[in-house]
Parts: structure tokens; C-alpha cells; sequence
């Protein structure tokens, strides 16, 4: 029933008033400026995308030698990095290469200086050995010298009084006398 209404009613024609009219004149009217503020829009914007690209031309014809020299400059600092850092990279090599060299030779230096240090230890003892036995075959020699010379000296066996006191050559020098004289002066007191 409601559909037979619907229908009845599209089929049948509505007075029209002024009204009705006039927003139907203002629909499209409203309609027809739209479209033409579309086609203004349309044509303000090539008009923008014309500039837009005349200006894109010329920033390349201006900035193009100038991003040139800018690769060309980027080129020239990244090959001074890479051989400023190949020349680090072969420095340091030499520093550790010297480090290791000194080390080595601090090394063998220490062990060389440990060998002198046996050597003279073992000199110096020897040294010693040759002296005191120089020493003592040097007052066997006055000894004997003695008990040959003195026949008294043989009586006496006590190794203190055969003894012979050491002479001081600066006291010899300042008494003026001559060794066979201090050798006379000893054989007195003994």
C-alpha cells in the first residue's frame, strides 16, 4: 500500500510556487560558480606549476656549477680522510713496530748487564783469591827470610810475634826512610 502512495504520488505534478523557483535558479547558479572557480583553480595552478618549474630551471642553471664544486670539494676531503688515515694507520704500525724493537732491546740489555754482574762477581772473587794468596805467600817468603837470617826466630812459634807490622808508606815517607832500614828496625823488634 505504501509503494502504490509513493508511486501515485512521484506522478503527480506539484504546483510550483516562487519560491521553489528561485532555489532552483540559486542551485544552479551556485553550481555554475563552482565550476567556474574549478576552472580559475585549474588555471591558477598550471599557472603555479609553470612557475614552479621555471624556477626549478633556473635554480639548476645557477646551482648546478655550485653543487659541482660541492661534489667536486667532497670527492677532495673524502681522498685526504682515506690517505690521512692510511698515514695513521702505517704510523701507529711503525710506533708499535719501534715499541716492540725497544722492548726486545731493553730485554736483551738487562740480560746483558745480569751476565756482566756474574762476570765481575766471579772476577773480583778471584781477584781476591790471588790477593790473599799473594799475601800470605809474601809474608811465608819473610818468614822464612827471617828464621834463615836470625837463628832466635826459630825458637819462637807464635804466629803474632812472627808477624811482621805493616809499614805505612806515608809514615815511611815522612820519617824519611828507606825500606832496608824499616826492614832492619823490624828484624830489631822481632
Amino acid at each position: 500500500m505504501y509503494q502504490s502512495l509513493a508511486v501515485a504520488l512521484l506522478q503527480v505534478p506539484l504546483p510550483r510556487d516562487g519560491l521553489s523557483v528561485a532555489a532552483d535558479i540559486a542551485i544552479v547558479a551556485v553550481g555554475v560558480a563552482v565550476a567556474l572557480l574549478a576552472l580559475v583553480g585549474t588555471v591558477l595552478l598550471i599557472r603555479i606549476n609553470g612557475a614552479v618549474k621555471e624556477m626549478r630551471t633556473g635554480v639548476r642553471q645557477n646551482l648546478g656549477p655550485v653543487s659541482d664544486r660541492a661534489r667536486s670539494i667532497s670527492a677532495n676531503v673524502e681522498f685526504i680522510t682515506q690517505a690521512l688515515r692510511t698515514d695513521v694507520e702505517r704510523l701507529n704500525a711503525s710506533v708499535k713496530s719501534l715499541t716492540d724493537r725497544l722492548q726486545l732491546a731493553s730485554e736483551r740489555m738487562e740480560e746483558r748487564v745480569e751476565e756482566f754482574n756474574a762476570l765481575m762477581e766471579v772476577v773480583q772473587s778471584e781477584a781476591e783469591d790471588i790477593f790473599l794468596d799473594t799475601a800470605s805467600t809474601v809474608r811465608g817468603v819473610r818468614a822464612g827470610a827471617r828464621s834463615i837470617g836470625s837463628p832466635r826466630a826459630e825458637k819462637r812459634r807464635d804466629p803474632e810475634i812472627d808477624a811482621e807490622p805493616e809499614i805505612d808508606a806515608e809514615a815511611e815517607d815522612q820519617e824519611g826512610t828507606s825500606s832496608d832500614e824499616a826492614q832492619a828496625v823490624a828484624a830489631e823488634e822481632s
